[in-house]
């Protein structure tokens, strides 16, 4: 059970809450690396990129599209996983630190509140195309493209089974 109380404190309810803490992982010297996402069906392109990215830095923070947030972004089919589910599965992973639940179709406002030294994005991605980009470049921060190239994706997953 205790396990299970660790992943709990994982998952962040506030956006606030989630600004505090950064801030003082901040006064103590600490590296910040934020990535966000749909994270609707986890896959090992998933894995690898939230590996990459945790080796960025001291702390690594995890934000996730809320369901009406992933319906907005993917249509009406998704998310196939739940939002608490699917946070409650990427803080069992031991490279993320603290996930947060975000509502708008980017996480500008969470960066801006984290201030994270490094956002990073996975290889769909260019740093010229992140859709955070000129949020995270406004206060010096830095984007890194992480994870497998090999193109997993849920896009993927979901057309294979449906043929």
């Amino acid at each position: 059970m205790k396990e299970a109380a660790s992943r709990s404190q994982k998952v962040l309810t506030t956006l606030a809450e989630a600004a505090e803490i950064a801030e003082n992982l901040r006064r103590a010297g600490k590296r910040i690396v934020f990535t966000n996402g749909c994270f609707d069906i986890i896959h090992v392109g998933h894995v690898r990129s939230l590996e990459e990215a945790r080796c960025l830095g001291d702390f690594l923070f995890v934000g996730i599209n809320s369901d009406s947030s992933t319906r907005a972004l993917k249509g009406e089919t998704q998310p196939v996983t739940p939002e608490g589910e699917r946070a409650e599965i990427l803080s069992a992973f031991s490279s993320v630190d603290f996930v947060l639940i975000f509502d708008d179709a980017t996480a500008d406002e969470v960066i801006l509140a984290l201030r994270p030294h490094i956002h990073a994005k996975g290889t769909d991605y260019t740093p010229e195309t992140v859709p955070e980009r000129d949020s995270v470049l406004s206060y010096g921060g830095e984007i890194r493209i992480v994870g497998d190239p090999k193109g997993h994706s849920t896009r993927d997953i979901l057309a294979r089974l449906q043929a």
